[in-house]
Parts: C-alpha cells; structure tokens; sequence
C-alpha cells in the first residue's frame, strides 16, 4: 500500500486537498477530454496514416517512407510550395507594413479616431469566404471595381484572378486587406511606449522619422516579433482565398500548400498521401518559426532586459 501511495502523489494528501484535486480534476476533465479526441488522436493518427496508403473504405497499407519517396517527385509538391514561399514573401511584409502604418496614424488624437479604428478592424471578423467572394467583384476584369477605376484614368487593367501573371499577387494583394486585428495589437503596443522617450528624441533634435527610428520601432519589436510568428503560420496555411476565387488556377498559378493537401485528400482520395503533406507543412513551420525565435536576439528589444 505505501508503494502505491509513493506512485499516486494524490494518495499522500489530506483529506480536503485530495477533494480539491479531484474537483480540479473534474472540473478540467471537459478540456482534457476534448485534447485527446480532437488533437491528440488526430495527430497521432495522422502521423502513422502518412506512412501508408489510405483511401476511404479501405485498410491502411502500410508503405513505410513510400509517400515521401512519392513526395520527392511530386511536381505539385514542388509548384505548391514555391507558390506559398511566394505568397509568403509578398503577404507577411506587407501586412506588418501595412498594419503599422495604419496604427501609427489611428495613434494620433484625431477626430472620430474610434469610428476609423472600427472600420479597420471589420475585416478581420467577416468570413473569410465571404471576402473571397467580394474580392471576386472587386477583381471582376469585366466590371470590377479596380478596373473600372482604371479604365477611367485610361489604364486597361489585367485579369487579376483570371490571368497567370496576376493571380497570385491578387490573393496577395486580398491579405493586405485584413491586418485589422495586427493593428489593434500595433495600436496597444504604440499606446504603451514611454512618452518621455519621445521627448528625448526631441530634445535632442530629431524629428518624426528619428522618433520612429530609435523609438517606435525598438519598442515595437516585441510586437512586430508576435504577430509576424503568427502572420508566418496563417500565411503558410492559406485556403480560403485560393480555394474560392481560383481552385488553384489558371494553370495552377495559385495551387498553394494547403489546397494541394485538400486536393490528394478529398478529390484524389489520397489521405495517406495528404497526411505526409501535413507533416512536412508541420516541420516547415516548426523550422521557419525556430529560425525566427533564434533571429529575434538581433533585433527583438525587450526593456525588462536593459534594467
């Protein structure tokens, strides 16, 4: 019995502490349960599905590295990565570009100040089908707002969507569009800079781009540190848009990871496939986001760290 005890930490406890345990234990039971069905389990079903063949209604066959070997000489493979690297390259920069322009300016004491902080921010919490779909029109070649507004400057406009060379800077150009949670967290993080630095600045006669050199952007770092780990995992993962407006087209200019991974999984039936395809997005991310963690120690500034 002692053995046990010495196994079972709860056993050692009085009375009223062993209760609070269990209640404890019972109250998290909900959220430990759902962890194990819905992430746990799939996972770890994932991971022994992508090392064999899988179709449903059939039984895994177990391939061993056959679906990474598979991998290796997938042209869609190679042309689905290199489109999300490129996706990547032109959304995530432009966002967090974007996105602090956007704070520093609803930053300063305006009027309606709140009234613009309001319509910024809407377009992170419409559905993202639903924006898939306005920019639709909005990129229309034949009646669309961008090239309606260029047809009256004189401009013929291009395809957008519906031609090769404009597709993906498209869908690019769509992302830019909902940096309006991004701003929120620059705003907060603008609110929370020292003003006393700025008057040093001042003091020491620099101007505006001298306070936002060797103030606003130091004190931002931890900011534009979190949401660029963020804006590289969304970026990574993006469906809805290629999914909606092109399926991937014209002529796969737009297939992104994700949609390649839907594509082998629920039209071709290769879930074996699929799932090999999710580990390696897994360890791509994982890997670009340590990159970033180690990178941070060059420019990241935390103030807690110089007292």
């Amino acid at each position: 019995m002692s053995n046990i005890r010495t196994r079972i930490p709860i056993l050692n406890l009085n009375p009223r502490a062993r209760r609070e345990a269990l209640v404890f234990y019972l109250m998290i039971s909900p959220w430990l349960i759902g962890l194990v069905l819905f992430i746990v389990y799939p996972m770890a079903r994932s991971l022994y599905l992508s090392f064999t063949r899988y179709q449903i209604g059939h039984e895994p066959i177990v391939t061993g590295l056959g679906n990474f070997n598979r991998l290796l000489e997938d042209g869609d493979f190679w042309r689905s990565l290199r489109v999300t690297l490129l996706y990547v390259l032109g959304s995530v920069p432009g966002q967090t570009a974007i996105a602090i322009g956007i704070a520093l300016l609803l930053a300063q004491k305006i009027r309606g100040v709140n009234f613009w902080r309001t319509i910024y921010f809407l377009p992170s919490v419409v559905s993202a089908v639903a924006i898939a779909v306005l920019w639709f029109y909005v990129f229309n070649p034949q009646y669309g707002l961008v090239n309606t507004l260029l047809a009256a400057i004189g401009i013929k406009g291009p395809g957008w969507v519906f031609d090769e060379n404009w597709a993906l800077p498209s869908l690019i150009l769509m992302s830019w569009w909902t940096v309006g949670a991004q701003v929120v967290i620059y705003l907060a993080g603008i609110k929370a800079i020292p003003q006393v630095l700025y008057e040093a600045v001042e003091i020491d006669g620099g101007g505006s781009w001298a306070r936002f050199r060797h103030v606003t952007l130091p004190m931002l770092s931890p900011v534009i540190f979190f949401n660029l780990i963020l804006g590289l995992i969304n970026a990574f993962q993006v469906f809805d848009g290629p999914m909606v407006l092109t399926n991937g087209g014209p002529n796969k200019a737009t297939l992104t990871y994700m949609l390649n991974l839907y594509k082998q999984a629920f039209d071709f039936g290769n879930l074996g496939y699929a799932s090999t395809l999710a580990w390696v997005l897994f360890l791509i991310i994982m890997g670009l986001t340590a990159l970033v963690l180690r990178s941070s120690a060059l420019w990241v500034y935390y103030e807690s760290e110089q007292r």
